[in-house]
């Protein structure tokens, strides 16, 4: 018969490695990757918020989120500032695509773009504020 003992004796501990990205183990001469050494350009704020409306919108329709206040209380915002971001949404979705794509507008142009009803005034809004030279998708 086996005691604990003898039992304990026979089996090696166990070992546990983590490999941790970005992090080399002590000793390692390998050079980084010069993928992941730049460090990504920062998307535009009214991107960042466009996408974040876009993925609350998917959570809201899974039933992971029930309305804007939990909204708020995951993003740790107002009920208010919710709906602002929440509001994007309403804008034409050739609009959204270019928001995700863009840099130098701001939310406040936005939100006065997101508040007309009609995506053929949205759109000509939208090609006053981008200027001449940059004209969004076709009206």
């Amino acid at each position: 018969m086996i005691t604990s003992e003898e039992n304990q004796a026979t089996l090696a501990p166990a070992t546990v490695e983590i490999i941790l990205p970005g992090f080399r183990p002590p000793g390692a001469n390998e050079p980084p990757r010069p993928d992941t050494a730049e460090t990504p350009a920062r998307l535009p704020r009214v991107a960042r918020l466009m996408a974040l409306a876009i993925k609350y919108q998917g959570m809201v329709s899974r039933g992971e989120l029930w309305d804007y206040a939990d909204i708020a209380r995951l993003g740790y915002i107002t009920r208010a500032r919710a709906t602002q971001v929440m509001n994007l949404l309403h804008l034409a979705p050739d609009i959204q695509e270019d928001l995700l794509f863009l840099d130098g507008t701001t939310e406040r142009d936005l939100r006065r773009i997101a508040c007309l009803v009609y995506w053929k005034q949205q759109r000509r809004h939208w090609r006053l504020l981008r200027g001449p030279g940059r004209h969004a998708n076709a009206a």
